[in-house]
């Protein structure tokens, strides 16, 4: 049957028009009404929460969390102290291909949206209803800073609500390249690294400029799960993670294919990287942290403050090894005392399984840990850590003689198996199989202390062995009895009260019984040798006893004790006896070096300083150091107890360098003259005999550097428990202290000359390298005549033994009436003239 069909008109075509216009004008409706709802919907929203929405230009004064760190006063890096690890970095130090790998992982759109993506929503909404599930996430940068920055962790709508919100109020307030500069440095990238900065330097030990592609990619594909795709947690997950990022870039051209594939063959670092500290200093880091944490509380390690010292950077590094080679050396000399540990060879076989097993065993001073392997006749083999398998010759193995009590010690080895068997843990010092040196960690300790003496500035401070396994400061903390090396400032008192280089004081025993003492006390010299009568000179330059004894006993304890008050000591410090002419007090390293420093600088007190400058976070300047400054030329009064017309003279010079002319030498505030607190003729007259110590006395090894300028004190205390040597040039004093922190013998023989002046030696030949002499300078008032040696009398034009001596004008010797032998002029023969 056929189906008929009939023909439409126009009217019945036009309805079927009408019934799709309206259908799609109901549409719009409801489109415009769905707008008009939501658009309704965000503002009252908006209204919601608006009170409750935080003000996003308070990101301008965010403070990141960033550690205190400690610089040279050459900007090198001492320490970062802090919690967390953040090394804030500017957009313009970003490299491009860093930025690119963060946008391809993170926001490829970054640049192009507002602070929402609504093309990324959209597209994330697609892919995870195609998956049934979470899969991909539409978070922005902008909106992931102001989640970090101003939200919970809490997930839900009126969160994701106020994100966005955040996110378009912070697009315009900020431009996207301070966005993006927020982000890279807030974002937590695992292992205590807060930004890329840090990161790059706890991953890879390197700076942002320095990484490779692979390395960059590494850092973007951490925050998706920074605790277990950091490369130290899983080197497998962190090499996946890697492949995505890389991949991405691939995709969005931010590498070519040759890029991608050589970062994507790229072996996974995965060792954890410390600090890069450029400045072996604990010590003095740990001095700066004390004095900030007492100056701005805890704020400290997260408030980036950076401090700049004092310290030089060749100098302190040059301090390090020359205290601990001088222990070393001195460790030496008093024998082995055997493996640090023992270790079962049989379950190490391998290297790897070695390595692992000296891990247990810390780096102490430099040096390293090592696993005696075998040893065979007069050689030895020992695995190295970080170095591997090396052979010890016998002239390596030699010295190592056991120790005895009483600082003794046994017969020389005569085979290896004498002093270690396989097994033993030991010590070595090297960098390389042929630099290598067997030895033990020290015992005794030592410190040593170098300052500016113009200002007092600390150019060098080593506080011990090793920090880390002692935080003990000797150099500062450790109150220990200088011994001789307190002798000049004792000489000094005298010549304040008439004595003079030539005086002659008796060398001879004595015996002090003084009502309250339960004995006589009889000072000795060292091996009991006595000189007899012998001039001050000769008797600071081999460091006679009993000659200070005497001369202590003549002025007065009292006097000596208020004198030495002016070089800076606490008179708390120094006994109230005669004991105090062999340097009884209790001084640190530190003081005695600021003290010697008056003798280097012609007679100024200066203050140790070691912080230069402290700044902020932002650069700002907040403290610098206002040093009193010692000016010979500056034409100070030379009188420690001025009278009032001197003062008003003091005041009026003060004045002239505040706002008077100025030649170019004393353009110093008033305020920043050091005090002068002996004359410059004693200070000089005191380095001049010093320099005799360094000439003909106990610090004649000194000479080996071959300088004129150089002078010093040795300084040993009874028994050898301090040993010491304070030395000094006017650019420069450096003091060396050593001993035991258990206060006990350093043995026989093991004086100042023999343990604390070799490190002074090792450490001034390289700080003084390449340096112009620069002696103390002879100021007005010294003259120059000649004596008898034996009498310290001026010599008459008779005396042919006459030698020249210095004197502070005004107080010299008498002269002398010379008989000659036989009571004859040896100018004359008889009555027969020579001439």
């Amino acid at each position: 049957m056929l189906a008929q069909f009939r023909r439409s008109n126009k009217l019945e075509r036009f309805s079927v028009t009408k019934r799709y216009l309206v259908l799609i004008s109901r549409i719009c409706v409801v489109l415009i009404g769905a707008i008009v709802l939501i658009v309704f919907a965000n503002v009252c929203a908006y209204a919601y929460l608006k009170p409750a929405l935080p003000d996003v230009s308070s990101l301008r004064d965010v403070q990141l969390q960033v550690p205190l760190r400690v610089y040279t006063r050459d900007g090198r890096l001492i320490a970062a102290i802090g919690d967390q690890r953040r090394i804030p970095v500017r957009y313009e130090q970003l490299p491009k291909t860093l930025i690119q790998a963060f946008l391809a992982t993170e926001d490829d759109r970054f640049f192009q949206h507002h602070g929402v993506d609504w093309q990324g929503i959209l597209r994330a909404a697609a892919a995870n209803l195609k998956a049934g599930g979470i899969r991909q996430g539409a978070s922005t940068i902008t909106m992931q800073v102001s989640r970090d920055m101003f939200l919970t962790p809490r997930r839900d709508m009126k969160r994701k609500m106020s994100e966005i919100y955040i996110s378009l109020l912070m697009e315009t307030e900020f431009t996207k390249e301070e966005i993006f500069s927020l982000y890279v440095n807030k974002i937590f990238l695992g292992q205590r690294a807060y930004g890329v900065g840090a990161a790059a330097e706890v991953y890879f030990g390197k700076s942002l400029d320095q990484l490779s592609i692979a390395e960059m990619a590494t850092l973007a594909g951490i925050p998706t799960a920074p605790s277990v795709v950091n490369p130290v947690a899983s080197a497998e997950a962190a090499k996946v993670r890697r492949a995505h990022v890389l991949g991405r870039m691939r995709e969005l051209n931010y590498v070519t294919q040759a890029e991608y594939d050589h970062a994507n063959s790229s072996p996974m670092e995965s060792r954890l990287h410390g600090p890069t500290i450029e400045v072996d200093a604990p010590y003095v880091a740990e001095m700066v942290r004390n004095d900030m944490q007492a100056k701005y509380g805890d704020s400290i390690y997260t408030a980036g403050y950076r401090v700049y010292t004092t310290i030089d950077s060749r100098l302190e590094r040059d301090a390090t090894v020359a205290l601990r080679t001088g222990l070393l050396q001195y460790d030496r000399r008093h024998g082995w005392r055997g493996a640090t540990a023992r270790v079962d060879l049989a379950k190490l076989a391998a290297s790897a399984n070695l390595e692992v097993e000296l891990e247990e065993f810390p780096a102490i001073g430099g040096l390293r840990p090592a696993i005696v392997q075998g040893v065979d006749g007069k050689t030895a083999q020992i695995y190295v850590k970080n170095l591997g398998s090396v052979t010890l010759p016998w002239e390596k193995l030699a010295w190592a003689r056991r120790e005895l009590p009483d600082e003794k010690v046994d017969r020389a080895p005569t085979q290896a198996s004498d002093i270690f068997s396989p097994g033993d843990v030991i010590y070595t010092v090297g960098t390389s199989r042929e630099t290598l040196q067997f030895v033990q960690v020290p015992e005794a300790q030592g410190a040593l202390v170098s300052v500016d003496p113009k200002d007092g500035a600390v150019v060098a401070l080593v506080g011990g062995f090793d920090f880390f396994q002692s935080k003990f400061n000797r150099a500062t903390q450790a109150r220990r009895q200088p011994g001789s090396g307190f002798k000049p400032f004792v000489y000094a008192a005298a010549f304040d009260k008439g004595y003079t280089p030539a005086t002659v004081v008796l060398d001879a025993p004595i015996v002090i019984d003084s009502a309250g003492m339960e004995q006589a006390w009889r000072p000795k010299e060292d091996e009991n040798r006595f000189d007899g009568p012998i001039r001050l000179r000769d008797a600071l330059a081999h460091s006679r006893n009993l000659v200070s004894v005497r001369i202590t006993r003549d002025i007065g304890v009292d006097y000596v004790r208020n004198y030495v008050t002016r070089f800076g000591f606490d008179k708390s410090q120094v006994p109230d006896d005669l004991t105090m002419a062999l340097g009884t007090a209790s001084l640190s390293p530190l003081q005695v070096a600021t003290g010697y420093a008056t003798f280097a600088n012609g007679g100024f007190k200066v203050t140790p300083y070691y912080i230069d400058r402290i700044e902020d976070a932002n650069g700002k300047t907040l403290v610098r150091a206002d040093p009193a400054i010692a000016c010979p030329e500056c034409g100070r009064v030379s009188d420690p107890s001025p009278t009032p017309a001197a003062k008003a003279l003091a005041g009026a010079r003060a004045s002239e360098l505040d706002e008077g002319p100025h030649d170019g030498k004393t353009m110093i505030p008033a305020k920043n003259l050091a005090p002068q607190v002996i004359r410059p003729q004693v200070a000089y007259l005191l380095a001049d005999m010093m320099q005799d110590v360094i000439r003909r006395g106990t610090g004649v090894a000194a000479r080996v550097l071959n300088r004129d300028d150089i002078a010093g004190k040795t300084g040993t205390t009874n028994d050898a428990h301090d040993a010491w040597f304070n030395g000094f040039n006017g650019d420069l004093e450096t003091t060396v202290w050593t001993g035991f922190d258990q206060d006990r013998s350093l043995g026989d023989g093991e004086q100042g000359a023999h343990v604390a002046l070799p490190i002074w030696i090792f450490f001034m030949h390289e700080a003084l390298a390449g340096t112009t002499r620069h002696g103390v300078p002879v100021p007005d008032g010294i003259v120059t005549v000649r004596i008898s040696p034996e009498t310290g009398q001026l010599a008459s034009a008779d005396n042919p033994n006459g030698i020249m001596e210095k004197f502070i004008e005004g107080n010299l010797p008498k002269s002398e009436v010379y008989e000659g032998p036989s009571n004859q002029n040896p100018m004359t023969d008889g009555d027969k003239p020579l001439f």
